[in-house]
């Protein structure tokens, strides 16, 4: 999800210049403290487009409703320019109270003390209805630096459609290898002739993917430190998979699948209705589904049952609280009812993702859309292991590293096992340049 290096450096360069500003004062106030029956004033920013910030908008007056003697100042941004705006105002001191936080950046910001430990406000924020697993993902260090707002997971997504156009039985996804989605997936294209492809090339923004082939083999991209330990064994086959499928005409050629990768969602194989088999979010069933006006289904990933799970839930984003807020009682009980509330719940419903919260997901369960009632029992019954380490500070390049390696590779400028051993070097250093 890195939206390019020119930003990440300038972004690296304010975090700096706020750490030293951070380690000269602490909080303004106490987190456990009583709320406060004085006026005040909270700061809350997100990114997001006009839907998000209409429904974000309508739960803000709800709170305040409940508790008059809070203003909370919403300050929305598009993702481009989030983070950048985040880092001036931290580096000015004078960060929001309540941000919508990343997982790509939300180790950075926490390691330099921009971020309050949630565990202290444990008083005003309620997260009994939360899974340990989904609460680990915020965690760093055994502080609770975000909470996880929507839960994703990774899967397969299939055009039944296709599949039934062309004879094919849906795969067995309790049992299937990756091996098995190559022979399932050479069936689709021999019978497309060259119009519809078996799968959609993975790789250009599959970070997650890596990850997951490499935590079922038992390993891991980045250690408890956040020293880089994938194997470049692993890594290599990764990159040899995804040759083989655009080299056998089981995914588009490399042209193609590099142009789809960057014109968006909209544009993929699969919501063009051109690939059977795509790797993605299961969040992301209800968009592809409009688009592609497909019967699309939602499969667990190959190689689940061949060796150790490597499926674990990603946070759509945190919500996270400043270290620096002169309120964060305050600040710390509207996040609980953004994550808690049922009346805001079903205002906000799955625009943020699937909620994380146990029991709102099964409040709101009556008003969604069938694809997204799909995408939130996938959630509940898919075996998931325990959260990887959160993405260290310095490595929220990695999408973008990740994407440049697989394209030398599919255009031939590269061979897989250098590929491999290039990513695992130019990933450490740049988590080193960041200590």
């Amino acid at each position: 999800m890195l939206r390019g290096s020119r930003r990440g450096a300038a972004w690296a360069v304010l975090l700096s210049l706020t750490a030293s500003l951070l380690a000269a004062c602490g909080s303004g106030s106490d987190a456990g403290g009583e709320l406060t029956a004085e006026p005040v004033t909270l700061r809350f920013t997100w990114w997001g487009a006009d839907d998000r910030h209409k429904r974000t908008q309508q739960v803000i007056e709800m709170f305040q409703k409940k508790h008059p003697n809070i203003t909370v100042k919403g300050e929305f941004k598009e993702w481009n320019g989030y983070w950048d705006s985040l880092a001036t105002t931290m580096a000015a001191n004078d960060a929001p109270d309540i941000m919508q936080m990343d997982e790509l950046y939300i180790a950075s910001y926490a390691e330099r003390g921009a971020l309050l430990d949630l565990n202290e406000s444990k008083k005003h924020l309620d997260t009994s209805n939360f899974d340990q697993k989904a609460l680990a993902t915020g965690a760093v260090d055994g502080k609770q630096y975000g909470l996880p707002v929507g839960l994703g997971m990774y899967s397969i997504m299939v055009n039944t459609d296709l599949l039934a156009k062309y004879d094919i039985p849906v795969p067995d996804d309790t049992k299937w290898s990756w091996d098995d989605l190559k022979k399932i997936g050479e069936q689709v294209s021999k019978a497309g002739g060259g119009q519809v492809f078996g799968v959609q090339s993975p790789g250009i923004n599959d970070t997650a993917g890596l990850s997951i082939r490499a935590r079922q083999q038992g390993k891991a991209m980045f250690d408890a430190g956040g020293k880089v330990v994938l194997p470049q064994e692993i890594a290599r086959d990764y990159w040899q998979y995804i040759l083989d499928l655009a080299k056998s005409g089981i995914a588009a050629a490399p042209s193609v699948t590099v142009e789809k990768a960057s014109a968006g969602l909209n544009q993929s194989a699969t919501a063009t209705n051109t690939a059977a088999f795509g790797l993605w979010w299961n969040t992301q069933l209800t968009a592809l589904t409009a688009a592609s006006g497909a019967k699309l289904k939602l499969l667990r990933l190959p190689g689940e049952s061949q060796g150790r799970p490597g499926a674990y839930y990603k946070p759509s984003m945190f919500w996270s609280v400043s270290s620096r807020s002169k309120h964060p009682a305050e600040a710390a009980a509207f996040v609980s009812f953004l994550a808690n509330d049922e009346e805001a719940a079903k205002i906000l419903l799955t625009e943020r993702g699937v909620p994380a919260n146990q029991k709102i997901r099964d409040a709101i369960s009556g008003q969604l859309k069938e694809t997204d009632k799909a995408a939130k029992e996938y959630l509940d019954t898919v075996p998931v292991s325990d959260p990887p380490r959160i993405t260290p500070n310095g490595a929220s390049t990695v999408d973008t590293i990740l994407k440049r390696h697989t394209e030398d590779v599919l255009f031939g400028r590269t061979t897989p096992d250098a590929a491999a051993a290039s990513f695992i070097k130019e990933l450490q250093a740049e988590v080193d340049a960041a200590k």
